[in-house]
């Protein structure tokens, strides 16, 4: 697995003091979103149709850091938008790591170089560059010719400079998994540490609505790059074992919003990464007043066809800490490409989904714009 030993040791070290102390629910990682702004208008992405001046938003060095702070988890994903925008961030990945937490700092790599000299390598710290597959399948991805070059480039030069890199991978429904295996191999021959990789989820607001899977070709996908790579065996992940096999189509998972909370310049986002239905203004609230059971798969409609790390990542990591023997069996055999699957959740009583994206972002303009208006105001003698 491309988790390296330091990280496993903390973070499960973490995880025995949360079951020590009876706690119920927890987070894994922090999703720290420090903006939405982007260098890219991915097709599948729908972080970025946001007004100029929600684009124009940063959390600031002491937001990011108390965010932390609050949460508490040891893994802090940093994501956006485009995290190397943000000026101060170098400044916030050292309060990090100061902090003794690991940072997966998510780039399209379009900056990483010009950027590189700003950070240090770090047992504490990596690389995560987005890539989509091979040079023809990511530039198509990220709708712009010539990224995967500069990708690569960036992570050859991050290399050699003694950064850990790894690369987060999207897939959709168009995915051809003889290609995706041979990509696999590339990047391990680039020497990458590690390969998350997620099938995309089916933003509502996502320019392209036509290339997203449901869960049934999720599961076969997998089952087709996986046996091209002597059951996953082959490559370096930086996931654990049992999430891949979920995606496999060999476990029924539940997921764990709670597992991956994300903080956002608009606050703490309910209910998690993906779904943005209400905001709280602090991490107590978020874990307080969110209605979990009305999410997740059979509970509500959006969420029916999510197989992605960010909801099913901490309950792998709780099976694999809670049956410890049938985590070390999956390491050693690898994962299961043929046979019968695991029964599917029942979506009959799911709830209908609402669309409440379009009032949140009109309480965001309100907040900004009447703030803008108080500091304009002249200071009274």
């Amino acid at each position: 697995m491309g988790i390296p030993l330091l990280q496993k040791v903390h973070v499960g070290s973490y995880l025995i003091r949360q079951h020590l102390s009876g706690r119920k629910r927890y987070p894994l990682v922090l999703m720290l979103e420090p903006l939405f702004r982007c260098n890219l208008a991915c097709a599948g992405c729908g972080k970025i149709d946001y007004p100029d001046e929600i684009l124009n938003q940063r959390i600031s060095v002491e937001d990011a850091l108390t965010a932390v702070d609050e949460c508490g988890a040891p893994v802090v994903s940093i994501a956006g938008g485009e995290p190397l925008l943000h000026k101060e961030l170098p400044t916030i990945v050292k309060g990090i790591i100061a902090r003794r937490k690991f940072v997966y700092l998510c780039t399209n790599a379009l900056l990483m170089e010009k950027r590189m000299k700003d950070y240090e390598p770090s047992p504490y710290f990596v690389w995560s560059v987005h890539l989509d597959g091979d040079k023809e399948d990511h530039d198509k991805s990220v709708c712009q010719a010539g990224t995967y070059d500069r990708a690569v480039a960036a992570i050859k030069a991050a290399k050699a400079k003694g950064f850990r890199c790894n690369i987060n991978c999207t897939l959709f429904n168009n995915a051809d998994p003889e290609r995706m295996a041979k990509f696999f191999d590339e990047v391990m021959a680039m020497g990458v540490d590690g390969i998350t990789v997620s099938p995309g989820y089916a933003y509502e607001r996502a320019p392209d609505q036509q290339h997203f899977l449901n869960r049934q070709t999720t599961k076969q996908l997998f089952r087709d790059i996986f046996k091209r790579g002597n059951g996953g065996k082959k490559w370096s992940f930086s996931q654990s074992g049992l999430f891949l096999d979920f995606l496999a189509g060999n476990q029924t998972y539940h997921c764990t919003p709670w597992g991956n909370p994300t903080r956002t310049v608009f606050g703490w986002q309910k209910p998690c990464y993906l779904l943005g239905e209400g905001y709280a203004k602090t991490f107590k609230e978020l874990m307080e007043s969110t209605d979990w059971d009305a999410y997740g798969v059979g509970n509500y409609e959006k969420c029916a066809d999510c197989m992605v790390h960010s909801g099913f990542e901490a309950t792998a990591v709780q099976d694999t800490f809670k049956h410890p023997l049938k985590a070390l069996a999956n390491a050693v055999g690898g994962i299961k490409t043929e046979g019968e699957m695991a029964p599917e959740i029942s979506l009959d009583r799911q709830r209908p989904a609402q669309y409440v994206f379009s009032r949140h972002v009109d309480q965001k303009l309100t907040e900004i714009r009447d703030n803008k208006a108080r500091t304009k105001q002249p200071t009274a003698a």
